[in-house]
């Protein structure tokens, strides 16, 4: 259940993407607790996106999951930037992610809801 989407303007090639895939599927699943068989990515890049009036690499994420702690969104906050720093030589201060905590009533999946 825990989904994140990475929307990027940086260029990545088939295997970048690939890696980034896998990489943060495996630190989703880390950092929340939840088996990597329900976490879900998505990456949109070379996307036209500008912050701060520049259009230097920058990162916008979407980061959901039940019940998500707000300790947990700080870890993934921290490892989401190394990685996007270490991989897209994006600047962590040029990355904004989004958390949200989702109601098991309020996740579908397999024809029913987690709640």
């Amino acid at each position: 259940m825990p989904f994140l989407k990475l929307n990027t303007n940086a260029t990545l090639d088939t295997e970048q993407k690939s890696k980034m895939l896998s990489e943060l599927s495996q630190l989703l699943s880390k950092e929340t607790g939840k088996p990597e068989r329900y976490v879900m990515i998505c990456l949109t890049e070379d996307n036209a996106m500008l912050f701060a009036g520049s259009e230097a690499p920058l990162a916008y994420l979407e980061c959901k999951s039940i019940g998500l702690s707000s300790n947990q969104a700080k870890n993934l906050s921290v490892s989401i930037c190394k990685l996007l720093n270490a991989r897209l030589s994006i600047s962590q201060d040029r990355i904004y992610i989004e958390f949200s905590n989702c109601p098991a009533d309020f996740w579908g999946w397999n024809g029913s809801t987690f709640g």
